[in-house]
């Protein structure tokens, strides 16, 4: 029994000195790695980058797919550019029709407002006096409603204010030719002067049709032709993350920058 035991105290100084050695190696270690983390770094952050990072195969297939998303995604922006364009010539087209329109318009005001100015004029001097007769008031009548009508043929008047001349509706058939027709004129006058005002609101609606769908087929014009352009090279997301030390914190500050550059640029 003492034999035993005294070949194992014979031991325990030798694992004591092995322990003693290896707690060493580990100190020595660890503060290695404290007093110059940079110097290990590199080579665990190569090779996890390494084994993280997709192989050629892999880079190959998604750069040909993002080629086909790409070209697909430039051919609707090309197809969406034509029909706006389209629709951009049909609203400029629509408008200078408008502009026509009021043109038309403000000319026959014009044309309406200068015979209402030589029948006021004419109006202002002493009436031939005729017989006031039955018969003489069934012509002037007569006159009125064939003067009415032939208006409301040109458009000039409404079927309701035909109806109203034809009823004796606010109209006085006996009132001489020349006093009928001048109240019959300024009625022409006033229908003109509001055709003329609603013509030019469609017009300015047109204009602003217009312009809505220039912009917008400028718009898809533009993004069509940068979908055409090179897309920058994908980065691996491994990139982002800081494995080689101080190196790559230098870079972060530039990306937020880039960030906050973009933002700040308005959309269109």
């Amino acid at each position: 029994m003492q034999t035993v035991f005294s070949a194992v105290l014979i031991d325990v100084p030798q694992a004591a000195a092995i322990w003693l050695a290896l707690i060493a190696v580990a100190a020595i270690v660890i503060a290695a790695l404290i007093v110059r983390p940079g110097r290990f770094r590199p080579v665990f952050g190569d090779r996890i980058s390494e084994a993280a990072r997709p192989s050629s195969l892999e880079l190959a297939k998604a750069a040909r797919e993002h080629s086909r998303e790409q070209a697909r995604y430039a051919q609707e922006l090309e197809v969406a550019a034509a029909r706006a364009a389209t629709t951009a010539e049909r609203r400029r087209a629509a408008w200078l029709a408008a502009q026509d329109e009021v043109e038309e318009a403000w000319q026959a005001y014009q044309a309406a407002e200068e015979h209402v100015r030589r029948l006021a004029a004419a109006a202002a001097l002493p009436l031939p006096r005729t017989a006031r007769t039955p018969a003489e008031y069934a012509d002037r009548e007569r006159w009125l409603h064939r003067a009415a009508t032939d208006a409301q043929d040109r458009a000039e008047i409404t079927v309701e204010q035909l109806s109203d001349i034809l009823g004796r509706r606010g109209w006085d058939p006996r009132r001489h030719p020349v006093e009928q027709e001048l109240l019959l004129r300024r009625l022409v006058r006033h229908n003109l002067r509001t055709r003329q005002d609603a013509a030019r609101e469609r017009e300015q609606a047109a204009w602003r049709a217009a312009e809505l769908a220039a912009a917008a087929a400028r718009s898809l014009r533009e993004e069509a032709y940068a979908a055409t352009r090179p897309a920058p090279e994908p980065q691996s997301a491994l990139s982002i993350v800081d494995l080689a030390g101080p190196e790559t914190t230098r870079e972060l500050p530039a990306r937020e920058a880039v960030a906050r550059g973009r933002a700040a640029v308005p959309a269109y």
